[in-house]
């Protein structure tokens, strides 16, 4: 082994390599002192470190106002520090550069030595890092890493310090069509430990380095901006400092894992290095810890798998269920946060672990859906069963009236939410708060170039209107004479197809903004007329209060329309005080 140290400037280097030293900042002195040194006065001291490919260096600048003393090592990486630690386990002859700026921003520059290393340390040739990253020797046309675009926190930014993600986690495809961000890739190979950015033609960088030199005809897309960039072909490596791991890259022209954040001295600390999962963290040119997380140019993530296991137990727990996960396939790198359960009748409850198993009693009888939405690191997993439950519970008293209920009033009472379909219903002060109506707040209904735009109000899941008792729905409307209000009854069960068996009928506005009550007694009402269809037409009732196929345990929306078939204008009336038939199994509307 062969170590020459000389003075002055000689050949370029053969291979990237990299070192390592906190940044840190120098006394500022007085303004008029801070003069840059000349370049007789820069010099360094070098010495052999703790084997044959370290190196320690020692700046020999003593001017008062340094601000920062910085080191290119001339193995394609930088460091900054009065004393600084270079690593060469590659043969080839490497200048450094030191410079010295003062706080004044004027600087010194100069070549200070230079390394001729004769040996290689085949340590990194064998490394799980450096095989993890590139491949190592077996691929010698590198390995090809994307951003893991599906994964909460692909992209993120924090405190410096942090993981980075303390202020942002980028959820999964949160950049999709941003800058094409997500076609980019970055290749890593052992030969030559080259590094090449692919990214077609353009780059997302940050805004604060869109007009960098190499950057052309930026333009801003979701905060930050893209820009025209052709990457020349880069350097990297891997070097352990403090405990810690970091990817340092660096090239002729910038050269970054995708998306630019300026990483100070092109260095990335390794959070993990797996074969199929890199996460980096880096410190940007604002001075925020940015996170990166990608996985290998079409590697395909295994997904989190499970089964929904519902049990009765009413043997011994009368109409109680117990829910659970069961064939749980969680992959190695991935996780579940979180577990809700829906027993389909309005009771939820959230797991305070996957492992739990949870109980729910049904005090109706009825066909119901118990679904667990759960929640994991690449997005939430759905999945749901079916029970019936035969009986009402010994219990259970059911609530018969034989009165109407208020269903919504906007001010006080709210059974369920009253919403707009393809058109704007709002809750808004009473325009003339006058007999009939001296409500504080009304519903306004406004549709715009729609026929069929309405507003609605569905009853939670498990509940339906009753109509063999009362029959009658009524609502207050105020509005133009002439304009004739809707209503209507459907089955949501049927989908795109609810309006074949729906029931409806109007009421025509008798006089210009003034309240009126409109009143809608079903009794003999016909559900829609289906003998065009002969398959349909069978289904017709010619009194949905006494079919048994409609008159309870089927409807269960009620929809109001302002000039239902109308789609031309806008059209526009106020209505409060929805009202009709109890609904079975809900004791009372909910206040306010």
């Amino acid at each position: 082994m062969k170590n020459i140290f000389k003075i002055g400037l000689l050949m370029s280097m053969l291979a990237m390599l990299f070192t390592a030293c906190e940044p840190q900042e120098f006394d500022s002195g007085d303004a008029r002192e801070s003069y840059p040194p000349s370049e007789e006065e820069v010099t360094a001291n070098v010495s052999q470190g703790s084997d044959a490919y370290h190196f320690e260096m020692v700046s020999n600048a003593g001017v008062s106002g340094i601000h920062l003393i910085k080191w290119d090592l001339g193995n394609g990486s930088v460091a900054e520090g009065k004393e600084v630690v270079a690593y060469y386990p590659l043969p080839g002859t490497y200048d450094v550069t030191l410079t010295i700026t003062t706080n004044t921003g004027a600087f010194t520059q100069k070549v200070v030595t230079q390394i001729v290393q004769e040996e290689t340390d085949y340590s990194i040739f064998t490394s799980e890092k450096f095989i993890f990253l590139s491949g190592g020797v077996d691929d010698l046309d590198g390995k090809t890493w994307v951003l893991d675009s599906l994964a909460q926190g692909h992209l993120g930014v924090g405190a410096p310090g942090t993981v980075g993600l303390g202020y942002w986690s980028a959820p999964p495809l949160a950049k999709q069509g941003v800058g094409e961000l997500y076609d980019d890739e970055i290749n890593f190979s052992i030969t030559g430990f080259a590094a090449t950015l692919t990214n077609n033609g353009k780059s997302y960088v940050k805004d604060f380095i869109a007009n960098s030199p190499g950057y052309s005809n930026g333009y801003e897309d979701d905060t930050d901006y893209v820009v025209d960039f052709t990457p020349a072909l880069g350097s990297w490596f891997i070097e352990d400092r403090d405990g810690k791991s970091f990817l340092t890259l660096s090239g002729t022209s910038r050269m970054f894992p995708i998306f630019d954040v300026d990483a100070a001295n092109g260095s990335y600390e390794i959070l993990k290095l797996e074969e199929n999962l890199m996460e980096l963290v880096a410190l940007g040119g604002d001075g925020n810890a940015w996170h990166y997380q990608f996985i290998p140019k079409g590697y395909v993530k295994p997904s989190i798998t499970a089964e929904i296991l519902v049990t009765d137990i009413s043997a011994t727990e009368v109409n109680t269920y117990e829910a659970s996960l069961t064939n749980l396939d969680i992959p190695a790198g991935q996780a579940i946060s979180g577990v809700t359960f829906d027993f389909g009748d309005g009771e939820t409850l959230v797991a305070d672990s996957y492992t739990d198993v949870v109980s729910h009693t049904y005090m109706r009888a009825g066909t119901f859906m118990i679904s667990a939405v759960v929640s994991t690191s690449i997005g939430d997993l759905t999945l749901s069963e079916t029970v019936t439950v035969n009986a009402n519970h010994p219990d259970y008293v059911p609530f018969l009236l034989d009165e109407m209920v208020m269903y919504n009033d906007f001010s006080e009472v709210a059974m369920a939410p009253v919403v707009g379909e393809d058109c704007s219903v709002v809750s808004m002060a009473n325009p003339e708060r006058i007999y009939p109506n001296r409500s504080a707040s009304v519903a306004m209904y406004s549709k715009t170039d729609n026929q069929w735009a309405n507003a609605n109000m569905k009853l939670p899941s498990g509940y339906r209107f009753d109509l063999r008792s009362i029959s009658t729905f009524r609502i207050m409307v105020y509005g133009n004479a002439g304009d004739v209000v809707l209503l209507k009854l459907e089955n949501t069960d049927m989908g795109g197809n609810a309006w074949q068996t729906g029931v409806e009928l109007t009421y025509t506005i008798q006089n210009d903004n003034t309240w009126e009550v409109a009143e809608y007694d079903f009794s003999g009402a016909a559900t829609a007329d289906l003998s065009w269809d002969a398959g349909l037409a069978p289904l017709m009732a010619s009194d949905v209060t006494t079919d048994d196929r409609y008159s309870h345990d089927y409807y269960d929306i009620v929809r109001i329309m302002l000039n239902a078939g109308t789609g031309e204008g806008t059209h526009e009336f106020y209505f409060d005080e929805l009202a009709g038939p109890h609904v079975e199994g809900i004791k009372s509307a909910q206040i306010n």
